[in-house]
């Protein structure tokens, strides 16, 4: 891990750790020690035990009473509670994106669905796609305007990254073949204002990769992290 600069320590820390366990150098049920975490950031304990405590907020890390600090393991039970949360809450955020959506926003969107195929095009990696896809949601969070349920997206977006690169580590083909679709779709049907068929699209583009990444945890859950 790079050093942290010396100014808001705890949360540079806690970037460090984030970005550790998104590439895959912390591994799911991978201890999270303070001391050597201390030493490889050069912050003090104190910095690190912060830092942890944002993440544990996070969703990405477990912490025990003597037993310390780990990164989240994953488990189809863990998939179905995060993904049912964020279908309701993508059910509200695009009906209420819908509602305030103009053509400079649409127009935002669709930039962001044309650099998917551009990215895809290009045989871009998994994390370049799927930091697209987020900025795509992020995108109708902010449009939706509503400051609750932004801060309900924060609590679970973490843990919905970490899910989703798994899931395309497994098998990034279907992930590639559902991206621009899928997401033209919600543009399309954002488009024309709020409506039923808009709220059921976005709850089965979050269900799609629920369901994908279920199976692919059942079928082979103890397939390691590449």
């Amino acid at each position: 891990m790079r050093r942290v600069r010396r100014r808001g320590l705890a949360h540079e820390a806690a970037d460090h750790i984030r970005e550790s366990i998104f590439d895959g150098r912390a591994a799911p049920g991978s201890a999270l020690r303070e001391v050597e975490l201390a030493a490889s950031l050069d912050v003090s304990r104190g910095s690190v035990r912060e830092g942890l405590a944002i993440l544990e907020r996070e969703g990405l890390v477990r912490s025990e009473w003597h037993r310390g600090a780990r990164v989240i393991e994953l488990s189809p039970s863990d998939v179905n509670e995060v993904y049912t949360v964020r279908a309701a809450l993508e059910r509200l955020a695009t009906i209420s994106a819908a509602a305030r959506m103009n053509a400079a926003r649409l127009a935002d969107l669709e930039s962001l669905v044309q650099a998917m195929g551009r990215a895809l095009e290009g045989d871009a990696d998994g994390s370049t796609l799927l930091a697209l896809d987020m900025a795509f949601h992020d995108r109708i969070y902010e449009t939706a305007a509503n400051g609750r349920l932004t801060d309900a997206w924060h609590g679970v977006r973490s843990q919905v990254r970490l899910f989703q690169l798994i899931r395309i580590e497994r098998d990034q083909v279907d992930y590639r073949d559902r991206l621009v679709p899928e997401h033209h779709d919600l543009l399309r049907l954002m488009s024309r204002g709020p409506s039923e068929e808009l709220a059921r699209a976005a709850e089965e583009h979050v269900d799609s990769a629920r369901r994908t990444l279920v199976h692919l945890l059942e079928r082979d859950p103890d397939h390691p992290r590449s």
